[in-house]
This record gives C-alpha cells, sequence and structure tokens, in this order.
C-alpha cells in the first residue's frame, strides 16, 4: 500500500486492514500514525518510508517485501503541483512524473510479475477524473493522471485470464492534504468543497475486490467524465483554468 500516511491512501489501508489483510504501508512522510491507526483494525503492520519517485525508494520497498505473496498491491502514492507551468521549478515537474508514472509502473512491474507468475493477485491503482481533461495551471498532473488511467486499462487487458486483476480508482477532488502539497489552496477547486477520503477508498476497495476494471468515486464526478468524453478539448481546458488558476478561488 503506497501513499498511505494520509488522505485516501491512509484510508485504502484502513479498509484493507479491516478486511483481513496485513500490511506493509509505504509513504515518503512518517507512519506511525497510520500504522497505529490500521494495527487498531486489527492488522499486523509494518512501514517503510520511501520516496517512490526514485529507483532507490522502489526497490527499498520491494526488497521489504522479500520472498512473501502480495495478494494485493493499492499503488496510490501521487501528488500534484500547481501553477502555469512555465512558472514550476523543473526539478519539481520532475518529481510529479516520476512518482506519478515511473515509480508507480516500476512497482507494478516488479510486484506483477510474482502475482502473473502465481496466477493470482489485486492491483488497484489510484488514477483521477483528472485524466479526462486538459489541465490549465495543473498540466503535468492532468496529464501524469491520463498515463495512468490508460496504462491500468491496457495492463488490464493484457493480464486478463492470468488470474490478476487490475482496477483504476478515478477519483475528484477529495478532502485531503494535495492542494496543500500542490500550492493550490486559493484556487477555487482548492477552496471548493470535496468528497470524503473514506467515501473514495470504500468505493475503490470494493471495486478491487470485486475485480471491477474501474470506478469513478462519486455521483458529481460520474456526470463529469460522462460530460468530458464529448467536451472539445479546448473548452475543457478552459473551464479547468477557472477551477485551478491562481488567485481563482477569491474570485466571484
Amino acid at each position: 500500500m503506497t501513499g498511505a500516511s494520509s488522505g485516501i491512501g491512509l484510508e485504502l489501508a484502513r479498509r484493507c486492514a479491516t478486511h483481513g489483510f496485513d500490511l506493509l504501508l509505504c509513504a515518503d512522510e512518517p507512519l506511525d500514525d497510520a500504522a497505529a491507526i490500521c494495527a487498531h483494525e486489527g492488522a499486523t503492520v509494518e512501514t517503510v518510508q520511501a520516496d517512490l519517485a526514485t529507483t532507490a525508494g522502489v526497490e527499498a520497498l520491494v526488497t521489504s517485501v522479500g520472498a512473501r505473496q502480495v495478494d494485493a498491491l493499492l499503488a496510490n502514492a501521487g501528488h500534484g503541483l500547481g501553477q502555469a507551468f512555465l512558472d514550476q521549478d523543473f526539478d519539481e515537474v520532475q518529481h510529479v512524473i516520476d512518482t506519478n508514472i515511473t515509480g508507480t509502473i516500476y512497482l507494478i512491474h516488479q510486484v506483477g510479475r510474482a502475482m502473473r507468475a502465481r496466477g493470482a493477485g489485486r492491483i488497484l491503482i489510484t488514477g483521477s477524473i483528472a485524466g479526462y481533461m486538459p489541465g490549465s495551471f495543473h498540466a503535468v498532473y492532468n496529464g501524469s493522471k491520463a498515463f495512468i488511467d490508460s496504462f491500468a486499462y491496457a495492463l488490464r487487458n493484457e493480464l486478463k485470464d492470468s488470474g490478476v486483476t487490475v482496477t483504476c480508482l478515478m477519483p475528484g477532488a477529495t478532502e485531503t492534504n494535495f492542494f496543500r502539497r500542490a500550492g493550490m489552496e486559493d484556487t477555487k477547486v482548492g477552496t471548493s468543497e470535496k468528497d470524503d477520503p473514506a467515501d473514495v477508498a470504500r468505493d475503490g476497495f470494493d471495486a478491487m475486490m470485486s475485480g471491477e476494471a474501474e470506478v469513478v468515486s462519486g455521483w458529481t464526478n460520474k456526470v463529469q467524465t460522462t460530460i468530458a468524453n464529448v467536451t472539445p478539448n479546448e473548452m475543457l481546458a478552459e473551464q479547468h483554468r477557472k477551477m485551478a488558476e491562481p488567485g481563482s478561488g477569491q474570485k466571484k
């Protein structure tokens, strides 16, 4: 379970704990509180603090797994970056790409091979409805989630009849530390009401356990993705600008 220190990741870990899974939690932040919460739910919990944007971080997690059987991999680690692309520090841009894409697929590659060889396993990948639309003032994040959403479907197809299922969880704006870490607290989306991470985690966990291909969490988000499929990209980009442009949270 990656990205498990808070938000959706922590709530997914709690769902796993209450359904009989023992846990190996990983995040780039301290995990003491998350481990205590999951242990209270009855799980045996181990933790690895590592930056999954790096090869070394992913390999540290894989080393901690060792020869143990992984019944479910919940690849949830990810973060965003607000502001206009050309105003961003490129090292921070690279870290978003390496966390959301490179580290995620490297971990899945390492763990997924053992699942395929065993003929059993579940993979839950946290994508986003952001992957449905060009993300003005959040361009790299939305692009990374478009990749992840697409990758999840492709991997699922490659693994059909293998005994390994792949599920893509696609939340919308959720009440987590995401917008603070992305520097988007002054935006319209950053100041708006958001989904409860516990509800998002429930939807994702249930879909994973049922072997479903995808779940868009929340009725409003389901409507939004349906509309996005028939809306020109230029219009979607302009709509996203109104939500994510710096200072938009103060506009009426």
